[in-house]
């Protein structure tokens, strides 16, 4: 059974058209690595600071964004001339009554909804990925109250990385593709209601 599994797979894989690539290649571990694990670890001081560093673009991949203080962040940066863009997960922005999405969609950031996937599940931010001193953010933590406060999760923030900023950067492109716009008018009322809930999420 397991070798017919296996020849299955192999099958599938040189099928024209095939959902797995082949090119995925590994890349140099360079640049500074940064491992944090809340709630020990301030995590979401970490990710507003880096959100602040900002020069060029910051590229967002949410599940979720609840934490008003990461949002305020991005939308800071926008205001300052920053590139802020999102994708977000289309489930969960409808079922959170607290999403902070639709305060960035008001303030005029540009954000897509993954509806291709029953679960967007990435946690990725890519900092200034087109300059000398690249950011990634990733790990386990979802952008909420409750991952730094309330949950075990784990962040990598990798800097001065180049390659790696570029591969996440052109898998945020790819996902973005497949993504829907998300408009101004139908955030307006699901802003205001957000801004009615408590700080903590």
């Amino acid at each position: 059974m397991l070798r017919y599994g296996s020849v299955l797979l192999l099958f599938l894989a040189l099928l024209p058209g095939s959902a797995f690539t082949q090119d995925a290649q590994s890349l140099p571990a360079q640049g500074r690595w940064q491992a944090l694990f809340s709630p020990w670890d301030n995590v979401e001081a970490t990710i507003i600071k880096t959100i602040n560093d900002a020069k060029k673009q910051i590229l967002v991949q949410a599940y979720l964004l609840t934490s008003r203080r990461i949002s305020t962040a991005l939308v800071d940066a926008h205001r300052r001339g920053v590139d802020v863009r999102m994708l977000v997960d289309a489930n969960q922005m409808e079922k959170v009554p607290t999403s902070r999405v639709h305060a960035l969609v008001l303030a005029g950031i540009p954000v897509w909804r993954e509806t291709r996937y029953r679960n967007a599940h990435n946690k990725v931010m890519i900092i200034d990925a087109e300059t000398r001193n690249p950011v990634v953010i990733t790990g386990s933590y979802n952008f909420t109250w409750s991952a730094q406060h309330k949950n075990a999760e784990n962040v990598l923030v990798v800097r001065n990385n180049l390659a790696l900023a570029k591969r996440y950067a052109e898998n945020w492109a790819r996902h973005r593709k497949d993504a829907e716009r998300w408009h101004h008018r139908e955030s307006v009322y699901r802003a205001s209601v957000s801004d009615k809930k408590p700080l903590k999420r």
